[in-house]
């Protein structure tokens, strides 16, 4: 086939998010780029969209994207010379419960901090900005000045021009039906012909997963059938509009599940019911060759309730006619977030796809991904987003039954301790059987299902009961129990699904240095390892141990399964291996200061070997490793078998624990003993928005060495002096603890953020991990924390452990 094309980038799809990619590459001064659409722009999702652009979020990265977006479109229309349709007309979203103004207060702190002017509301006020409404039984309302609705094709053909006008390309009626890598370039083969280009981003929207087999990958999504209603003019609507010269402001009842939307002199209704329809995903009903302007039949049975609500809500919607339905597709993946970012297994191949929001978030995903492509990192930490977060377990069924689930409560509150029940039971323990008898309640991660809490008889173990914020829920009492017998006694929490790799080969300790900002563990040891980008963020966390002189296990989160594997390639040098064996390995934590009474009951190994070593043993006649470490805090081991020998070794410990006090903990217990020591989370405490020395991390730098990733930028800001400081505070919080994210204030200024928080049993206290300005991170300082629009008084204990500071319980 003749050459069509080549790029430095091309780009599969020509919706919003597509185009705004391109956009923002060029803008970047990538010009050298091409968008390569099937049919039209705007083609799939994009045409029949609803076009609202909200701000809110309950995730920090999606909030600062979706705010971004409404930047963006604000002031393109001018920039590109394209007339737009974009009516900022705020708008209210209204609570029906006093748990959903709390999450109001939440994000309205969130949205202060990110510079954003939200407000809470009463009914008076709500009346006044929103005189159809009713308000008799509403708790309050979340107003946001920034939100309103845009002509979803007309952006989108405002960024094309944009994008044009700085010399990128885009082809339409163009489709990409084959690819391959050279080893050096991508060759997409179109019927205009062959596209070189050493980049290629799959930004196909609800055609992702086709274009995804291209690559060799299956993408995890479904396709959701989504209406919204057009009705005509309600004189009192219309009327109301030409005296104050504005449109109402967006409404969404979140407690109801519509959003309604001023049309012209109209309404425009769009409910997510609780009894969803997905497409394609039967014999019946194929997945089309082409859907680019095609519409699903009306099927308004299944919106009686949403629309009985708003009816009720908004009484002037009975008078109005009903004009118009779209019914058209949006795609969404197993935990409804977009996937933006690098395309795992796929070398110089990205993703920017699946978009339940496209048009509120193209614009800051198009930023994202240009990020991406040009710098191999973003401005912002965007884990929520990244593609790597699923590592390939979630089948078909799986995303059809988590996309069900995510639409159905698409404004569902997101409490904390909320596990949600679909798709369930993918991964299980070795000895799943074994923790399930004694009351273990469940919570998936990277699929394995892990104990979270143990409940005792009476407690309730039901979904509902998990709807609360507050700290106190049927789990507390158990929790308590369980993190007293770590302390007193011996505790052990099963934990399968840690990531493990093993590193091996002539000079992997000297690459392996390169790497990590510290130092290399020695043979029989163990270390701490921090990667570190070029900026010297902090990129992830592992546990290295040294098997010998050339070979490492590289120990690491669950979740961060494909995402650490493929940091780890990317940098790997010829002549070295990284094997992965996560599946082969099971894993428990035997901690507390009787700890080592149970193992010598039941263990051939030398348990005088120091804290941070490892040693091969034997238990119930099974090889095992014993690694003297604990992220309890105690006196330790985590105990690492083999999956087919795990359940004996279960049975034993637990046997030789009976008489020492021995109790199984789960995953809440282990996050309350971390805090106390200043142990950081993965994702939360640790990522991309901090530096290694902005998180506390400067004792596992070892400047001594010549070369690691990050070094100079580590460099600059030491000589420089750090403007934020990680810090460890103790909080007089009431009834509930601090969110993730929640600010940090000094006087009438916030001075930084909590990126984890809970109680701790073993000190009595609310602790809060996070960053603050410097001046406000030396200990003693008085502070306050916001927990739900409150202020609460916090005061800096420094940067190190509340519990046990001088690690003597740890290394007995």
């Amino acid at each position: 086939m003749a050459e069509f094309a080549s790029a430095r980038v091309a780009i599969i799809g020509g919706g919003a998010v597509g185009v705004s990619a391109l956009y923002h590459l060029a803008k970047a001064g990538w010009q050298d780029a091409i968008l390569l659409e099937k049919n039209e722009l705007t083609a799939g999702s994009t045409w029949h969209a609803a076009g609202n652009v909200p701000t809110f979020s309950a995730s920090w990265s999606i909030m600062n994207m979706q705010r971004y977006s409404a930047q963006l479109y604000r002031g393109l229309g001018a920039a590109v010379d394209y007339p737009m349709n974009y009516h900022v007309t705020g708008s209210l979203r209204i609570g029906h419960t006093a748990d959903r103004l709390l999450e109001f207060k939440r994000v309205v702190g969130m949205g202060r901090y990110q510079g954003m002017d939200l407000a809470i509301m009463g009914p008076d006020e709500m009346r006044k900005v929103y005189p159809f409404l009713e308000t008799h039984d509403l708790t309050g309302a979340l107003y946001d000045p920034y939100d309103g609705d845009i002509d979803p094709a007309q952006l989108t053909q405002a960024l094309a021009k944009g994008a044009r006008q700085m010399g990128a390309r885009i082809e339409r009626f163009c489709p990409v039906t084959a690819v391959r890598w050279t080893g050096a370039e991508w060759i997409l083969s179109t019927p205009k012909g062959e596209v070189r280009a050493e980049y290629v981003v799959n930004a196909s929207g609800y055609y992702a997963r086709e274009v995804g087999r291209m690559f060799g990958r299956d993408i995890p999504m479904v396709s959701m059938s989504h209406q919204y209603m057009l009705f005509d003019t309600v004189p009192e609507v219309a009327a109301w509009s030409a005296e104050v010269g504005h449109k109402l402001p967006l409404l969404r009842d979140v407690d109801s599940s519509y959003y309604l939307r001023q049309e012209k002199g109209g309404f425009n209704l769009g409910p997510y019911e609780r009894q969803p329809k997905a497409h394609w995903i039967t014999p019946d009903d194929p997945f089309p060759e082409d859907f680019s302007f095609q519409l699903y039949p009306d099927d308004l049975d299944r919106l009686s309730f949403e629309i009985g609500e708003a009816m009720g809500r908004v009484p002037l919607l009975e008078k109005a006619a009903l004009v118009k339905t779209i019914n058209g597709p949006i795609p969404y993946t197993p935990d409804g977030n977009p996937l933006i970012g690098p395309m795992p297994g796929v070398p110089n191949a990205f993703e920017a796809c699946v978009f339940t929001f496209g048009i509120c978030q193209a614009g800051g995903a198009g930023k994202v991904l240009a990020e991406w492509v040009t710098e191999g990192a973003t401005e912002w930490d965007m884990w929520s987003c990244d593609p790597r977060r699923f590592t390939g377990f979630e089948d078909r069924d799986y995303a059809i039954t988590k996309g069900i689930e995510v639409y159905a409560h698409e404004y569902d509150i997101l409490y904390p301790r909320r596990v949600w029940p679909d798709g369930r039971m993918k991964k299980l323990s070795p000895v799943h059987d074994r923790t399930a008898a004694l009351g273990a309640q469940y919570g998936a991660y990277n699929g394995w299902e892990r104990a979270l809490w143990y409940a005792r008889p009476g407690d309730d173990t039901s979904e509902k009961a998990s709807h609360t914020w507050a700290r106190q829920g049927p789990w507390a009492g158990a929790i308590a129990e369980e993190c007293a017998a770590v302390r007193d006694a011996a505790g052990i929490l099963d934990l399968p699904g840690f990531s493990r790799y093993r590193l091996a080969g002539p000079g992997a300790a000297d690459w392996l240095s390169r790497q990590i900002t510290g130092k290399v563990p020695g043979v029989g040891r163990l270390g701490l390892c921090y990667f570190a980008d070029d900026k010297g963020r902090i990129v992830t966390e592992m546990s290295a141990a040294r098997l010998a002189g050339d070979e490492f296990w590289l120990i690491t989160a669950a979740t961060a399964q494909s995402h650490d594997r493929e940091w780890l390639l990317r940098h790997l040098e010829p002549g070295l291996t990284l094997g992965d064996e996560t599946e082969g390995w099971s894993t428990q934590i035997l901690t507390g200061p009787k700890a080592r009474d149970v193992l010598a009951g039941v263990a051939e190994a030398d348990l005088s070997l120091p804290w941070l070593t490892w040693q091969w043993a034997t238990i119930a006649g099974a090889k095992v490793m014993l690694m003297r470490v604990s992220f309890a805090g105690e006196l330790g081991w985590e105990i690492h078998s083999q999956v087919a020998d795990t359940a004996k070794v279960w049975d034993a410990v637990m046997a030789a624990g009976q008489g020492h006090g021995l109790k199984p903990f789960g995953m809440y217990a282990l996050d309350s003993l971390r805090l106390e020591k200043g142990y950081r989370a993965w994702k939360g405490d640790l990522s991309t928005d901090y530096t290694v020395l902005t998180g506390g991390l400067g004792r596992f730098v070892d400047w001594a060495k010549p070369e690691f990733r990050g070094r100079a930028a580590l460099a600059a800001e030491k000589q420089a002096g750090s403007k934020k400081q990680f810090a460890v505070l103790r909080i007089e919080a009431g009834a509930y603890d601090p969110t993730y994210m929640a600010t940090v204030w000094q006087g009438d200024r916030i001075v930084g953020e909590l990126t984890s928080a809970g109680w701790g049993h073993r000190v009595g206290a609310c602790i809060g991990l996070g960053c603050v300005a410097t001046e406000a991170a030396v200990p003693g300082t008085a502070l306050e924390v916001e927990i739900f629009g409150e202020r609460v008084a916090a005061v800096v204990t420094g940067d190190g452990a509340l519990w046990d500071a001088k690690n003597e319980r740890i290394r007995a």
